[in-house]
């Protein structure tokens, strides 16, 4: 990071883990805000990293004389917009689990129904399956190699 870089914030440096009561209802409203502003504050952190990235191939885009020095950097810019890229494709898919969130049918497995968990949900918010569905499908996909 160069000295005119400004510094990454990073919201989820005072994260605080959920601690649900013990009668406490699974993905009740205060647990599906919890959720959106982990996922809100995740995408603004991708979204910021966008804004750098566009500034940073804006900037520093030179015509270099030497073809090595050229290569260099075309490979520094491809690098850096595949990772934009899969980033904007995390952005679509932290926009759809809001949007579950909004219509309460967030923290179920898609396959089986059952909760996901607060504590694998805060690791990965966007899971949509349980552990066991999780690692069922992963069997299958070691298995037909798809």
């Amino acid at each position: 990071m160069s000295k005119n870089e400004p510094a990454v914030q990073n919201d989820f440096a005072d994260f605080k883990p959920y601690q649900p009561g013990d009668d406490e209802e699974y993905m009740n409203q205060e647990q599906l805000e919890h959720f959106r502003k982990i996922l809100l504050g995740w995408k603004q952190e991708l979204m910021e990293e966008v804004d750098r990235t566009v500034h940073h191939l804006q900037e520093d885009a030179e015509n270099y004389a030497d073809p090595s020095d050229r290569a260099t950097q075309e490979e520094e810019f491809s690098l850096e917009l595949r990772t934009r890229d899969r980033e904007r494709k995390l952005i679509r898919k932290i926009d759809k689990t809001i949007d579950r969130i909004d219509k309460d049918d967030y923290g179920f497995c898609d396959q089986c129904g059952v909760e996901i968990g607060i504590r694998r949900l805060e690791a990965r918010p966007t899971a949509t399956l349980c552990i066991d569905c999780k690692t069922l499908a992963e069997i299958r996909e070691k298995q037909t190699g798809v």
